[in-house]
């Protein structure tokens, strides 16, 4: 327990003084009009109160991410302690806080936009792509989860099978998101996201409680936390990073900010929206790792019997336990109502299937919007949003019967490259303003060697040797790194030419 304390006290202590860094960083303008004034058209641009923007935002960038991926991380060991940490104080958090605010200085511009305004045209068009990829797949990935645990809870049900319902369900879920992406963000999702993240949050709490009052015990970090302890033998090295990404830095969070920073109403707020929100995910995600080992150990390994791998081996087997691969959603759905009772099963119902149809109605109106900036459509008629919405849910609904698996790997991967990417359109727009890029150049460096990595060692990649893959990382990273630096000396030089 000291240990999931000790970084609970971290993240809080991150937002409190490293979040006052960033914006003192950045520079906030308090006097500065935003955009949700300046070009409010009642549809996306729209002032709301702060604690709303706040709620949406966290929602819109948590899902079932920092739940599932928290679960599933823990079985690397207590490293996955460390990453949440360190990754969401360090990068996550500031990642989503430039993105959100960058973009409300550039009036509300998506992703490709602001990577373009930096990085140049080529940027643009490549970000373009990359960012509507990874929307339509994350809108497909949650639209199956959230289908798929519907049609579990109801299968059976009036005589009807189990494909059956996942059909029906599917069209339902579809159905919403249509209408939320296609209605003013206040209509349906400025209504139900505080309501969903407000459960969300609840849940969290009385898990958290469960771990100071339920049986059970939980590895610290003093155990061995730099050897992995996957059951599948797995280098915590990139795969961790890869596999937890809500909880520390997601790519995906890259094109739900400009969402909100469309819709606060002042730039002194950005830091408890932006950076806020990504720390409070941060512990959600604390609390599903501990929730999780504890939970398999007090069901599995008697207290005080800790060998080895015992208790990620225990957890590894109630994931699977359904005989259709990994299921963290039915370890969520026995904690909530073991620690919870009914209370918590409700919760666990709205938690496990809300979150993720709110994160996928978000991703598809988060891609109309960017082919809406790269088109200039403007987006207050409804006919120019039909316009661009439909092609998206006819491609998303042809991906509904791609193999989840395959659906899920590239989509993991994508998230962390993205993320990537705007962490040097970051670095790059901080030098150009004359702020501290630091802050943005060495996550982007980091990051840099855990996608190319992880691309060229996992299966679902080229398959080579650990070490290899590393080693290439390692070298992209520093020719980017240098290749920055050079870019900042050139510009230094050109700068004290024209002072001359």
């Amino acid at each position: 327990m000291i240990t999931f304390i000790v970084a609970i006290i971290a993240l809080i202590l991150g937002y409190l003084l490293y979040g006052a860094f960033v914006e003192r960083t950045f520079g906030v303008e308090p006097s500065r009009q935003t955009p949700s004034y300046r070009l409010n058209d009642g549809v996306d641009y729209i002032p709301m109160p702060t604690w709303r923007v706040y709620l949406i935002q966290f929602l819109n960038i948590a899902g079932t991410g920092p739940i599932f991926g928290a679960i599933m991380g823990i079985l690397f060991g207590p490293s996955a302690y460390l990453w949440i940490v360190f990754g969401c104080i360090f990068m996550g958090a500031v990642h989503d806080y430039l993105c959100g605010m960058i973009s409300l200085r550039h009036d509300g511009a998506s992703l490709p936009e602001m990577v373009g305004d930096s990085l140049g045209n080529t940027a643009r068009q490549a970000m373009r792509v990359l960012s509507i990829v990874l929307l339509v797949l994350v809108g497909t990935v949650f639209v199956t989860t959230s289908a798929g645990l519907l049609a579990a809870m109801t299968n059976g049900s009036f005589g009807i099978a189990l494909s059956s319902w996942k059909t029906i369900f599917i069209i339902a879920v579809f159905i919403y998101c249509v209408l939320a992406t296609l209605l003013p963000i206040d209509t349906l999702i400025g209504r139900l996201y505080p309501i969903f993240g407000a459960a969300l949050l609840i849940m969290a709490v009385g898990v958290g409680i469960g771990l100071f009052t339920q049986r059970g015990w939980m590895p610290e970090i003093t155990n061995a936390p730099f050897i992995s302890h996957h059951p599948k033998g797995l280098p915590i090295f990139p795969f961790l990073c890869i596999t937890i990404a809500c909880g520390a830095i997601s790519g995906f969070h890259a094109t739900q900010s400009p969402l909100m920073s469309r819709c606060i109403e002042n730039e002194r707020r950005g830091r408890l929206v932006f950076y806020g929100a990504m720390i409070t995910e941060g512990i959600v995600a604390m609390i599903w790792a501990a929730a999780a080992i504890k939970f398999a150990a007090a069901e599995s390994v008697p207290p005080g019997h800790y060998v080895g791998k015992e208790p990620f081996h225990a957890l590894s087997a109630i994931l699977n336990a359904g005989g259709n691969g990994t299921n963290p959603s039915l370890l969520v759905n026995m904690i909530c109502k073991t620690w919870m009772g009914r209370v918590g099963a409700i919760l666990a119902v709205l938690g496990v299937v809300a979150a993720p149809i709110t994160s996928g109605d978000t991703a598809y109106r988060s891609a109309r919007l960017i082919v809406a900036d790269f088109m200039h459509l403007n987006q207050k008629k409804i006919v120019n949003r039909l316009l661009l919405a439909l092609p998206i849910f006819a491609i998303s609904g042809a991906l509904v019967f791609v193999d989840f698996d395959i659906l899920w790997r590239y989509f993991a991967w994508t998230n962390q490259t993205l993320a990537t990417c705007f962490l040097w359109t970051a670095a790059v727009w901080l030098h150009q303003h004359r702020r501290n890029s630091w802050i943005a150049f060495l996550p982007a460096l980091f990051m840099t060697v855990v996608v190319t990595s992880y691309i060229l060692a996992a299966p679902e990649g080229f398959s080579l040797p650990h070490t290899p893959s590393l080693i290439a990382g390692l070298a992209l990273a520093i020719v980017l790194g240098l290749c920055f630096l050079r870019f900042k000396r050139h510009n230094a030089y050109n700068e004290s030419e024209k002072a001359a």
